[in-house]
């Protein structure tokens, strides 16, 4: 267990250079504060709080800088968890004398082989992501199948018997299961492998269908919970793709041929051989022999080199289909919790996978004998694994799918089951692949408009936590997004493991159907308005990013290197845009600032009709004195600074006038925002009050005239609600 301190505001020194570890066991005491976990209250959120809960964590704690936490006398925990902690210690400690010194070696490797992920930067696995390849790299099936493959060979060449070799690998991949973290999709794979013992020990032939209807059986009957887990749906609709696709296609086209291959020599077999395949090795037997006639190379040494020829052409060819049918049978999921599907993963895996297929033993090798060649054999096999993610990944279309509508994920998943019905028993299979190809197709290419309602001006603060991020919806179904959230760091040794642009922000506005913005907007250069934008312009292209004074030169890097044009906007006229009457109120056209500040903040007033907004960003006490003289009166007031003291000053507010004062600030935040005197001001006026800490997202509406606005957490409520009404038995033994 590694723990970083975390002071009152939930910053400085949130890593230090050298975290404190504890072992596992120990009593510890700390001086914290604890936190319940939160989703982010926006349609597509992960669902965070369950993936815990799932994990039985139910609470945080938060360290106050300066407190040391202290190890108490006498021990806690099993017997049994300790010794599987302690060997799980003694891996990470000789992974990290094997690559001593070596930040990326250490953190990769580690996560290769032992699932501890505390040291790996995003941007190293990101490209892996993006070409499908990321599953061969984090723990998971795959690796107790290599593992167990590779066991299972040694004990065999050992001559010792089939069901006793099949047996100390379940046992040997259940302890790896608890030596990785016992993580989800390890355990199920040990589980898989035990079941298969079971089969073999019974004298059953092991079908794989059988094993996964089974398989989900278990699951369904002992933690149902899981089965809405996406690391679940995904491993087993890959196998279920590879028994019920792959292995049929196969099996009726080049899969005998393939076997044929085998022993070419050997006349014996040709009569126990379907037809096709017998006939295939008379013809390899007669291609060596008329090569013989034409080079100085024996019949059979060319018999047996066209056959390994064909051989490795056949097992590539198996991949091929395989890596097809998997990208295929795992769109829909692929779409709806990543909303990627890749196109370059057919090759990528192709490659990928062998390399770290063979990274993986000959990393354990290391880690068991402590040799530094055998380790450094593995991480050259992880540097060829990730230079190749790398060339496809520049290869990759930055292409983005969208929630699908329910009817297409319905054909497309009941398109799947026909094709499958249609391999295994050889009916209609062309016309079946037809309809699967086509409706994966609609999937990627996704017609549809997005959800935007026509001739009505929204503005809908999404929840990113502790900070800013607004779509604003012009009448004429022009969008514009201001600020895209971050998280605050404060000089953190290690990036924060999420990206608010690309992990909240991208998320809800592919559950609307939106792939394009027109224009971003940078408020200011602070990471809790600014540090999601990067994802943002690389997920949703813009035409324009606007900025103001002190930008963030990575954020103008990074627009111009995907062609947008960076606009720097200040104080102005109004403008019409998209139907609706626009203008900047701040920062003043002289405004100069030597660092960045909150009243660098562009402040935007939107008017449509007889109904305004006010989007004043970050903009402070000195910035708000400024507009009084001016016309800034405004229907809706986005609350500047998350409702903090400094903002949002009494003449300030009876200049603006507000029916509504949206905040947005995060769950039980450590800077105590919103002010409850910036609260009690606006009650005072009669304003309604919405935050996203209590409300979730919150969208307003206006067709000029009238104005409306819910939130996310009333939708949520009134889903509740009618699933109480609907199923009471189910809700009662629910709660």
């Amino acid at each position: 267990v590694t723990l970083g301190l975390e002071d009152s505001e939930g910053a400085a020194g949130a890593l230090t250079p050298e975290p404190l570890r504890f072992r596992y066991g120990q009593r510890v005491e700390l001086d914290a504060r604890v936190r319940r976990p939160h989703n982010f209250g926006n349609p597509g959120s992960f669902d965070y709080e369950g993936y815990l809960a799932r994990q039985q964590i139910y609470w945080s704690a938060s360290v106050a800088r300066g407190s040391v936490p202290k190890v108490l006398e006498g021990r806690c925990g099993s017997r049994l968890q300790a010794a599987i902690f302690s060997l799980r210690e003694a891996a990470l400690r000789r992974v990290e004398s094997l690559y001593a010194g070596d930040e990326y070696a250490i953190g990769m490797m580690e996560a290769l082989l032992i699932g501890e992920t505390s040291r790996i930067e995003k941007i190293w696995t990101e490209n892996f992501r993006r070409t499908g390849t990321v599953h061969a790299l984090v723990i998971s099936g795959a690796h107790v199948a290599v593992l167990a493959g590779v066991l299972l060979f040694f004990l065999r060449l050992c001559a010792m018997g089939e069901l006793q070799a099949i047996a100390w690998t379940a046992a040997a991949a259940w302890l790896y299961a608890g030596v990785s973290g016992f993580t989800p999709p390890v355990a199920r794979a040990a589980g898989a492998f035990t079941l298969y013992l079971a089969t073999r020990f019974f004298f059953r032939r092991a079908r794989v269908l059988n094993l996964a209807a089974a398989f989900g059986i278990a699951y369904l009957l002992w933690k149902p919970d899981e089965l809405l887990d996406a690391s679940f749906q995904l491993s087993f609709f890959s196998v279920v793709a590879i028994a019920a696709l792959a292995a049929p296609l196969i099996e009726s086209t080049f899969g005998p041929l393939a076997a044929a291959t085998r022993d070419i020599r050997d006349l014996a077999r040709d009569p126990h051989l379907p037809p096709r395949a017998a006939q295939f090795r008379v013809e390899i037997r007669l291609a060596a022999e008329t090569l013989h006639y034409w080079a100085p190379v024996s019949t059979p040494a060319a018999a047996r080199a066209f056959a390994f020829a064909l051989r490795a052409a056949f097992f590539a060819l198996e991949l091929i289909l395989v890596s097809a049918v998997v990208q295929i049978g795992l769109a829909l999921p692929m779409a709806w919790y990543f909303h990627r599907v890749s196109f370059t993963g057919l090759s990528a895996n192709l490659i990928v996978v062998p390399l770290l297929e063979v990274a993986i033993p000959a990393g354990f090798a290391a880690i068991f004998t402590g040799w530094h060649w055998m380790g450094a054999i593995s991480l050259a096999l992880l540097h060829g694994a990730a230079r190749v993610a790398d060339f496809h990944a520049r290869l990759e279309p930055f292409w983005r799918v969208t929630n699908p509508p329910l009817w297409l994920a319905a054909g497309f998943a009941i398109s799947l089951l026909a094709f499958a019905v249609a391999v295994r028993h050889k009916i209609a299979r062309w016309p079946a692949a037809v309809a699967t190809v086509a409706l994966f197709v609609v999937l990627l290419w996704q017609p549809w408009p997005a959800q935007l309602a026509a001739k009505q001006l929204e503005l809908t603060a999404i929840d990113v936590g502790q900070g800013d991020s607004l779509l604003v919806v012009f009448p004429e179904g022009r969008t514009m997004l201001i600020d895209g959230g971050g998280m605050l760091t404060y000089g953190r040794m290690r990036r924060p493991g999420i990206d608010i642009g690309e992990d909240v922000v991208s998320p809800y506005l592919w559950s609307r159907g939106i792939r394009h913005i027109d224009i971003v907007a940078a408020t200011h250069a602070h990471a809790d308005h600014t540090g999601g934008l990067n994802a943002i312009l690389r997920n949703f292209r813009p035409q324009e990013l606007w900025v103001g004074p002190n930008a963030l030169p990575g954020l103008i890097d990074e627009a111009r290197g995907l062609g947008i044009a960076v606009k720097d906007v200040r104080a102005g006229p109004p403008f019409s845009f998209a139907g609706a009457e626009m203008e900047v109120l701040s920062p003043p056209r002289d405004f100069a600032a030597k660092t960045p500040g909150n009243n660098d903040s562009l402040a935007l007033r939107v008017r449509f009709g007889e109904r305004s907004f006010l989007l004043a960003g970050d903009m402070e006490r000195k910035m708000e004195l400024e507009l009084l003289g001016r016309s800034i009166q405004a229907d809706v007031l986005k609350v500047g600074h998350h409702g903090s003291k400094t903002s949002t000053t009494q003449p300030f507010l009876d200049a603006v006038s507000p029916t509504i004062g949206v905040i947005s600030a995060g769950f039980e935040n450590s800077f105590g925002h919103p002010n409850p005197d910036v609260v009690a001001r606006l009650a005072e006026r009669k304003s309604a009050i919405l935050r996203t800490d209590r409300d979730g997202l919150i969208t307003v509406r206006t067709d000029g005239k009238k104005l409306w606005w819910d939130n996310n957490l009333q939708h949520q409520a009134a889903a509740a609600d009618t699933f109480l009404r609907t199923f009471p038995r189910s809700a009662a033994s629910l709660q």
